[in-house]
């Protein structure tokens, strides 16, 4: 495979319920990839979201990339409220951002972001926020490259 697929071979779509099955894979490999920075999460099996609710909601998206029919990344965008004290009155929070291992590393999760910034944009939303797990620095690359910049970090005291 090369190092970067051909932006022609990966096409982003929305998610349909008929995705739901690999979704929910997606979704226990994203907590299997954050279990180790997290150690308040409960013993498996647990779960993150509603993927119904999500692909089925107004102020949502989920959006999956493909490739030779296949599905290798998913992500979603859903519309939130904006603390009062700040100049924007509701935010894009991204999530669900997985990509199949063999397939990290070619530009995928830059063109689903890319995607979720059009979605956002078209919402009439100018800001865009996710989190991530602080020594997840995979993740942290993965979007510093895609042009987020670190904002604040949650601390917690056991």
């Amino acid at each position: 495979m090369p190092k970067e697929l051909p932006m022609d071979a990966i096409h982003i779509r929305t998610a349909t319920l008929d995705d739901i099955k690999v979704l929910r894979t997606f979704e226990q490999g994203v907590i299997k990839a954050e279990r180790p920075f997290d150690v308040t999460l409960d013993a498996d099996p647990i779960t993150y979201y509603d993927l119904g609710e999500l692909i089925r909601d107004q102020d949502a998206i989920v959006v999956v990339a493909e490739t030779d029919n296949k599905i290798i990344a998913s992500g979603y965008g859903r519309i939130k409220p904006a603390r009062h004290y700040l100049y924007h009155t509701s935010y894009a929070y991204l999530g669900f951002m997985y990509t199949l291992p063999e397939y990290r590393g070619k530009g995928v999760n830059v063109k689903i972001i890319e995607r979720l910034k059009q979605w956002a944009t078209a919402k009439g939303l100018s800001e865009i926020r996710l989190t991530v797990y602080n020594d997840n620095l995979s993740a942290i690359r993965a979007y510093e490259k895609a042009g987020f910049e670190r904002h604040i970090i949650t601390m917690r005291l056991r």
